[in-house]
């Protein structure tokens, strides 16, 4: 009876306990799923959601919301557009809106980060040379066709579409998504859009010409709506830098909310001078079908340049969609401070083929997102597989 209690006592005041049902039955559970280990058996890791789903996608999420509302804000301005004292006080607030915008955008940039990227300059190179000098020239080239298809506001608009710098967000994004040198694109998106604000005006000055309001006027309206709020920002970068850091995702609305304000704006004067008059379904499908032939030639010789200039595949995912999409965010303010009360239809091209790279781009960041990882075996590769109870080298002949 000693030796009981004695044995009794070392089991533990857990030991005295009367085992419930519930430990009953997983004791029961352990006893047929193995030898019992005193432990809990810990359920398997679930395998971690795939980057990109390789479904069909419905026809909500095919649509980006930010277009869905763009059209919206177009359709408003058709409907209500701003005239008499309310079309001065929106373009007031638009103006203010811009200046906004940029100061935000100068308060983001890291100037450090931007010094830090330029090590990588051959692949910046090759998105500027895309963004600046193959776009202008597809731009040009589509002036062969432009008098048959498209009316001169259109093809305007067009023109200007093709100096607008690269994009910056879904650049990242779908390099992201189909695996490629995301920190590249951050830098090539930065550097663009800084080129943007110099290379912009003067190329939309020298191709599109007096429709530009390229002016002492037109000058100073560019450097108070956007340099001068950008260097702003830079400026206040060292206070500023961890609020807006902090409070990003509520500013990104801000962000948005600016750009349609703009184009509430540009359209409503738009309808004021009766431009949609101008405009009809069949010259609106010419519009797009030359969009998509030049986003399809950009992809097209950004690859092929790409490789050919000796770049891996994450340099040339990077450059693909770095050089051969156009900043929607960026481009609305300018087409205002450059086209002023015209810049209804001039922006008309860029919206239309902003759409259209997100869809292009996106099927094409899905398919490159499937393709094997460096050093993995190809499907379909046959594998040598040596039992273990054989010893290594006996399979050998």
């Amino acid at each position: 009876m000693s030796v009981a209690r004695r044995s009794y006592g070392r089991l533990g005041p857990r030991a005295r306990q009367r085992p419930d049902d519930a430990s009953m039955a997983s004791t029961g559970e352990r006893k047929a799923s193995g030898p019992a280990t005193g432990r809990t058996p810990r359920r398997p890791a679930p395998n971690p959601p795939p980057l990109v789903s390789g479904g069909p996608r419905r026809f909500g999420t095919a649509v980006d919301p930010y277009v869905a509302a763009l059209v919206g804000t177009v359709a408003l301005a058709a409907l209500l557009p701003a005239t008499g004292g309310a079309a001065v006080a929106v373009g007031h607030t638009a103006d203010i809106a811009i200046g906004l915008l940029f100061f935000l955008y100068g308060s983001r940039l890291s100037a450090r980060e931007a010094l830090d990227g330029l090590r990588g300059w051959r692949l910046h190179t090759v998105v500027v040379a895309s963004t600046f000098v193959l776009f202008p020239v597809l731009g040009l080239a589509a002036g062969a066709v432009a008098p048959s298809l498209l009316t001169p506001q259109l093809y305007t608009g067009l023109l200007f579409l093709c100096v607008v710098p690269s994009t910056v967000q879904s650049s990242i994004a779908f390099t992201s998504t189909a695996r490629g040198n995301v920190a590249a694109a951050i830098c090539a998106g930065t550097y663009s859009s800084l080129l943007g604000m110099l290379l912009t005006p003067l190329l939309a000055a020298w191709l599109i010409g007096s429709t530009v309001r390229f002016s002492a006027d037109g000058l100073l309206a560019l450097g108070t709506q956007l340099v001068a709020p950008f260097l702003a920002g830079q400026a206040l970068r060292r206070w500023t830098g961890g609020f807006i850091g902090r409070h990003k995702h509520s500013l990104g609305r801000l962000d948005r909310v600016s750009i349609l304000l703009v184009v509430y704006t540009a359209f409503s004067k738009g309808m004021a001078e009766g431009i949609w008059h101008q405009v009809t379904a069949v010259r609106l499908a010419a519009l797009l079908l030359v969009e998509a032939v030049i986003l399809a030639l950009a992809l097209g010789v950004t690859s092929l340049a790409a490789r050919r200039l000796g770049f891996g595949d994450e340099d040339r995912i990077a450059i693909v969609f770095c050089g051969s999409k156009k900043s929607l965010a960026t481009g609305l303010p300018m087409a205002a401070a450059l086209f002023g009360p015209r810049a209804g239809l001039a922006i008309l091209p860029l919206m239309l083929f902003h759409q259209m790279q997100l869809a292009v781009c996106a099927f094409i960041a899905t398919r490159w997102s499937r393709r094997p990882a460096p050093g993995s075996a190809q499907p379909g590769t046959p594998v040598a597989v040596v039992p273990a109870d054989i010893p290594a080298g006996a399979h050998r002949v």
